[in-house]
């Protein structure tokens, strides 16, 4: 199996040093850091805006991986993708116009990802899939961290493989959501080229940051 990009999700780190935090990911060996936007209307809680996406961006030249779990999404990707963000991730469920969303993310100059929470179904990804240059399974219900992985997701994990290998994609297929060192293999073996953790990745503090990001790349 090759080895996946490891994504550490800031949505579990000490908010009061988050500068900090990145910088030790950096350290750690993270690939991309993941940056979780939530509204508290398209998901049930409240975390960062443009303006923390900005303060943090100096702090490491990592890309910035940002889940955009907002609605309407349209009106904030200029801001996020102006304050640092290299990748913005969308919900089909977040706009009206998905192929229109995804197409003006990539005109700003950003990558385009799309992002499948448990219920929602994988049609939509074969009608935009040369669109995007990522998918995300969610393998949770989005808002929270800390919650238990969805097993189910492993079979939507290898769908998504299927239907960008047909399309000859390159796209990254990620997964979010309960991701540990314990099923981290399990979702590369079902096509995941990307893993994003936050709990696993956090736990124990900064001096084993990159102990845990070793162990989900496996």
């Amino acid at each position: 199996m090759t080895s996946p990009l490891i994504c550490p999700s800031i949505l579990a780190s000490d908010f009061a040093r988050l500068g900090e935090e990145v910088r030790a990911l950096d350290l750690a060996g993270a690939d991309w850091i993941h940056v979780d936007v939530m509204d508290g209307h398209f998901v049930p809680n409240l975390t960062i805006g443009p303006d923390v996406v900005k303060a943090l961006r100096p702090h490491t030249s990592k890309p910035f991986d940002v889940h955009l779990m907002v609605a309407p999404v349209d009106p904030w990707l200029e801001a996020f993708r102006q304050a640092g963000a290299d990748i913005l991730s969308v919900h089909p469920e977040s706009g009206p116009h998905l192929h229109r969303t995804l197409g003006q993310i990539r005109r700003i100059g950003a990558r385009a990802g799309v992002v499948f929470n448990p219920a929602t179904p994988l049609t939509v990804l074969e009608e935009v899939v040369d669109l995007v240059d990522l998918v995300l399974i969610m393998s949770v219900n989005p808002g929270f961290g800390g919650q238990s992985f969805i097993r189910a997701s492993l079979n939507k994990i290898e769908q998504a493989r299927r239907i960008l290998d047909r399309a000859g994609s390159d796209a990254v297929l990620q997964v979010d959501g309960g991701v540990t060192a314990d099923n981290a293999a399990a979702c590369v073996s079902a096509g995941a080229t990307a893993l994003v953790a936050g709990t696993a990745v956090f736990r124990g503090g900064p001096d084993t940051y990159g102990t845990n990001i070793a162990a989900l790349r496996g």
